[in-house]
């Protein structure tokens, strides 16, 4: 175990680690998390306070370094700048604290919004040939792509139609048969044809003859047909087919 010096003293160099690296915790007086990182031993104390300013955000020139160990007790000051960090009996576990002394205002390094943000126009930024937008611009990606957004609007454009007549060739109240992709046939009445709320395009309400769907009719606060729980849902247009799909007999007969 190190050698705890008496609290406030100043270690002298020549006492500890020589070349090499540690693990070292570090703490600050302007914030309340404490980094671990590892650090070459060869650094002097001038060089090591440098690499600290990434980590707390104090200046180098206004750090005051106080030296614990990993019991944390206080073995003394690092205030030697030419001093080799490894000349001081640091090791694995101990933890520097840098006590800021530039008058900043404890957190205000952690308020990202008190930092000064660097903003640029929209005319300035669209001149920029290394930015995003011009990289897309380019290689007519995205909305750069007109030719392409032209093409998907047609084929949302015809997708619609489709369902549209699809639609219209299902009458309400009529016996039908889903086919959902991925799922069982299953045998329905149709109780709403159209458009809703809670998605674009034309869609298919339906009553299951059991409890296979996942509502009563209603969607996002809006009623659209009228059914028991878990026996309603909502189909496209082009998994429903009308026809004469009476009611499935489950085989059970009344007790006499």
């Amino acid at each position: 175990m190190m050698a705890a010096a008496e609290p406030g003293a100043v270690l002298g160099p020549g006492l500890g680690l020589g070349a090499g690296s540690v693990s070292l915790a570090v703490s600050s007086s302007l914030n309340a998390f404490r980094a671990h990182k590892r650090y070459g031993t060869g650094l002097t104390i001038a060089e090591f306070k440098c690499k600290l300013e990434l980590v707390v955000g104090s200046p180098a020139s206004c750090m005051d370094l106080e030296l614990y160990s990993a019991e944390e007790e206080l073995l003394g000051r690092l205030d030697c700048d030419e001093a080799l960090l490894g000349s001081y009996p640091v090791a694995d576990g101990c933890r520097v604290h840098v006590i800021d002394r530039s008058g900043a205002r404890i957190g205000e390094y952690e308020d990202v919004s008190q930092v000064e943000k660097y903003e640029m126009t929209e005319s300035d930024y669209d001149k920029r040939p290394e930015s995003l937008r011009s990289f897309l611009r380019q290689r007519r990606w995205g909305r750069y792509d007109a030719e392409g957004m032209r093409q998907r609007a047609a084929e949302q454009q015809q997708c619609r139609a489709q369902e549209a007549t699809l639609a219209a060739a299902l009458p309400v109240g009529a016996r039908c048969q889903v086919r959902v992709p991925g799922q069982p046939c299953k045998r329905a009445t149709i109780m709403y044809v159209g458009e809703t709320d809670f998605k674009p395009g034309y869609w298919v309400g339906v009553r299951y003859d059991e409890p296979l769907g996942k509502h009563d009719g209603s969607v996002g606060g809006r009623r659209y047909f009228e059914c028991q729980p878990k026996y309603g849902a909502f189909v496209k247009p082009q998994t429903v087919t009308p026809g004469d799909f009476p009611e499935e007999d489950d085989g059970l007969e009344d007790e006499l």
